[in-house]
């Protein structure tokens, strides 16, 4: 009977500290937490501060916007989510997008007519490039302004996010990576490997022949010519027939070429 009293009591002994460090456990998770609530909110105030300071820098040039938007991410803040939060009685705080509580409406309006713009291009471009249109393109022809009013000097950053701030619109504008290059597609028709991987071939040659396809990708020619017909048949090839194979080439080397 003495051992069989032993043998609880250790058994005790071992259920107490399982439940002791449970529960020190627990107090250092919630102290952890509440430190890392406290820094978090540290960092926003002075985000904050810092935004209401250099408002004008942020407004007015790409790089230190795209910057300041980094820093913003970093902490979990992002500047373009709404904060229409309701209150008490259940009323809307109708305050807008964190860009407009912090720096007015002025960078908020910027974003909204950045993302006009951005969907005037697409469309205005479809014809050409079948819905597909690279960022750094999209970037030059807005800092242009042709066709679509006045210039705006913008940042690789800025047109990404202007289309980040379509999608609650259900509009189906995305951005897409075809090989190394980020591109806005404005249509939903999603690209199959094949397709993705002729592009990405165009983008580092130029051009693609089907001889070309089927010598370096060990394609059979029926592959090669039907891939080409459904990039043909969507405007995102040109074709050039002027020479002794066909070449198909991208719209948007062919217009720099002009």
């Amino acid at each position: 009977m003495s051992r069989r009293g032993v043998g609880l009591s250790a058994f005790q002994n071992r259920s107490a500290l399982s439940t002791s460090y449970a529960s020190h456990g627990a107090s250092l998770r919630s102290t952890h937490l509440t430190s890392l609530q406290n820094q978090l909110s540290v960092f926003q105030s002075l985000l904050h501060n810092f935004a209401l300071k250099h408002g004008e820098d942020i407004k007015s040039n790409p790089t230190f916007r795209s910057e300041f938007a980094r820093m913003c991410n970093a902490i979990g803040v992002d500047p373009l989510a709404g904060s229409n939060v309701k209150g008490k009685g259940g009323k809307s705080g109708g305050k807008g997008s964190w860009w407009a509580q912090m720096l007015g409406g002025d960078v908020n309006d910027f974003y909204f007519e950045l993302a006009v713009r951005v969907v005037e291009l697409c469309r205005a471009t479809r014809a050409e490039n079948g819905g597909l249109i690279g960022i750094e393109e999209c970037r030059e022809r807005v800092g242009k302004g042709k066709g679509i009013g006045g210039g705006m000097d913008v940042s690789e950053d800025d047109i990404l996010r202007a289309v980040k701030s379509l999608a609650p619109l259900g509009s189906g504008f995305s951005v897409v990576t075809v090989g190394r290059m980020q591109m806005i597609r404005s249509i939903p028709k999603e690209l199959n490997t094949d397709q993705s991987t002729v592009l990405e071939a165009i983008q580092i040659l130029g051009y693609v022949t089907c001889s070309m396809l089927e010598d370096n990708l060990g394609w059979e020619h029926a592959r090669a010519e039907t891939v080409i017909e459904d990039l043909l048949a969507d405007s995102l090839v040109w074709i050039d027939a002027q020479t002794a194979e066909k070449e198909y080439w991208s719209p948007r080397f062919m217009a720099s070429d002009d």
